[in-house]
């Protein structure tokens, strides 16, 4: 869990997470979306990967990233629980 959080904490690993919401991308998509250099972006997929919000699927020649609901379902209802918690006390 500490590793989504760490990857969420990062405004530039939250706007790829918001440009995958709208569709799959490839590395070279992604990295055309910032001003940074492409090993850059690579940095940023590979932490995101590390804390399973994204998956990688090779097509071709290509690293196609997608979102992964399940970690990202797990941590809201993890954020939810908790806040329910906070609300009884």
């Amino acid at each position: 869990m500490n590793r989504i959080f760490q990857a969420l904490d990062d405004p530039t690993r939250r706007r790829i997470l918001e440009l995958l919401k709208k569709q799959d991308l490839s590395a070279g998509e992604i990295a055309s979306e910032f001003e940074m250099t492409k090993p850059s972006v690579s940095h940023h997929l590979d932490i995101l990967k590390q804390a399973g919000l994204v998956i990688a699927i090779r097509r071709g020649q290509f690293q196609v990233y997608s979102l992964n609901l399940s970690v990202m379902d797990e941590a809201i209802a993890w954020l939810l629980d908790l806040n329910k918690k906070k609300k009884k006390t």
